[in-house]
């Protein structure tokens, strides 16, 4: 059993550490400090105790920091995989990390699969069963179901475009499934059998990605203690996905060129050419086109990688595939001690009103903070108020639901209600009123707002769209204060 010894000085993260390894079958060792990590490795020390196979560092601890530990541990053990943990994940610390000898780098709050991930990278077999261990590209995300009329007749298309192997370009917004579909492309593929490796060109600065990319050679750069193969190498007769190319460095991307038009290049430091089969896949949420216009990235690169081009709508665009693919996350989530939940109609109209800015990854989320709390209204509610801050940041400013749609309680006797409030200056220092009186105006404003609501329901037939633009408010705000004011449809009332 492989052991991993866990170097962080806050206890919530060793034990968060410890509980995710543990689950993976690790045994898991804990020092709060650079000193104690540094003890623990030493030949002297290691008499009697577990071999230790990985480190996981955290960048800042108390007398050793993790960069001054990293330095001390590779001239110690310079064979063991480190991967550095930080909570300010900037560049220049990743750069010091991986220029000092990390093998990997991981921004906290750490996902239990970014761990995973990594892990698997660093180690060659994993704690639990060495013979049952699988390489890092075969731990491919679940391939999401075919629901919707898009999805059904992009299937189709993916028939054919797996079968051949052209590079392939896919653009859409953040989470709308652009590695989803790289994964189907690739599953369909005569290299299904082969690696499929991502690089997330946004996530590392441009010196890291080409090392990533195309490995470098012993004595390259400070830290570089041995022949290290890049991600084009380790791919190799299989395929690549370059994640938000758009956001590649403009020189990095010429020696990318020369991979996809050539099939070889150069490791870092290197003087001899590598040879490669690899099927390059590219994923953007950018404009490339006004991005050449704006001299941010090659124009022959765009066409060596624009022979198929797959545009992603958005999720809004694709309401049919919001209800199927709700179900399909309650189910894929479910767990023995949460088991499946089923979608109430308040619930689903919530779902389907929701704009989805986040799109697929978004609802995804939304379906598993569900299964934890296990309370329909709560997160309808937060869809809502999710909506409400969003419309506020892009400038829309809509009613919040503590504004009366009908000014206050006292339109509810005069018989002509105020939408949006009315114009009167409030008392600078009202006079304190006990509950029973502020109970009655309660109950009075709930009244006014509801009858207000119902005549525009009514005037427009009961098309809730058009009674919001009666109303001059927006149509998610009418939806919540139908909610709120026990407003069902004209069925329910009649």
């Amino acid at each position: 059993m492989n052991t991993i010894l866990v170097a962080d000085d806050e206890s919530e993260i060793r034990s968060y550490l410890g509980t995710a390894l543990g689950c993976q079958g690790y045994h898991v060792e804990f020092a709060d400090n650079g000193e104690d990590v540094l003890s623990r490795v030493h030949p002297d020390n290691r008499h009697g105790r577990a071999e230790v196979a990985l480190i996981l560092l955290d960048v800042l601890m108390p007398y050793m920091d993790g960069l001054q530990t990293l330095e001390g541990l590779r001239r110690i053990c310079p064979e063991v995989p480190v991967i550095m943990l930080s909570g300010v994940s900037s560049a220049g610390n990743i750069v010091s990390a991986m220029k000092g000898g990390a093998t990997d780098f991981l921004a906290k709050p750490v996902s239990y699969q970014d761990l995973s991930n990594a892990i698997q990278k660093a180690l060659p077999t994993t704690g639990r069963d060495p013979v049952a261990a699988k390489p890092t590209y075969l731990e491919a995300e679940p391939i999401l179901p075919v629901v919707g009329a898009w999805s059904k007749k992009l299937d189709l298309l993916l028939q054919r475009i797996g079968t051949s192997d052209v590079p392939v370009l896919l653009q859409g917004e953040t989470g709308v499934g652009k590695e989803v579909l790289a994964r189907k492309l690739h599953a369909k593929s005569y290299r299904a059998g082969r690696p499929f490796l991502k690089l997330n060109c946004a996530a590392l600065p441009s010196e890291l990605v080409e090392s990533e990319l195309f490995g470098y050679e012993r004595g390259a750069f400070t830290g570089a203690f041995k022949n290290t193969p890049g991600k084009f190498e380790m791919a190799n007769q299989g395929t690549i996905l370059l994640d938000e190319i758009g956001d590649m460095d403009f020189k990095l991307q010429a020696k990318l060129l020369q991979v996809v038009q050539d099939h070889e290049f150069l490791r870092l430091g290197a003087k001899e050419t590598v040879k490669v089969d690899v099927r390059v896949m590219a994923a953007t949420h950018c404009n490339l086109e006004q991005a050449i216009v704006e001299g941010r990235f090659r124009e022959d690169l765009y066409y060596r990688l624009n022979i198929i081009d797959i545009q992603i709508p958005p999720l809004r665009d694709r309401r049919d595939e919001i209800l199927p693919l709700a179900d399909y996350f309650l189910r894929t989530h479910a767990t023995p001690d949460k088991p499946p939940l089923s979608l109430s109609r308040m619930l689903r109209d919530a779902l389907l009103e929701h704009e989805w800015p986040g799109n697929i990854r978004e609802l995804e989320n939304v379906m598993r903070r569900y299964l934890v709390l296990r309370n329909d209204e709560a997160v309808a509610d937060d869809l809502f108020r999710r909506a409400h801050r969003r419309s506020i940041a892009l400038g829309r400013a809509p009613l919040t639901a503590q504004r009366a749609v009908v000014g206050d309680a006292g339109a509810a006797n005069s018989g002509s209600p105020r939408l949006n409030g009315g114009s009167e200056k409030e008392p600078s220092a009202p006079e304190p009123l006990d509950s029973s009186i502020l109970k009655g105006v309660d109950t009075a404003h709930r009244a006014a707002e509801a009858e207000v609501i119902i005549a525009a329901l009514n005037a427009a037939l009961w098309n809730r769209k058009q009674a919001a633009t009666l109303l001059k408010i927006e149509y998610k705000a009418l939806l919540y204060k139908m909610k709120k004011l026990g407003i069902g449809d004209k069925k329910s009332l009649g």
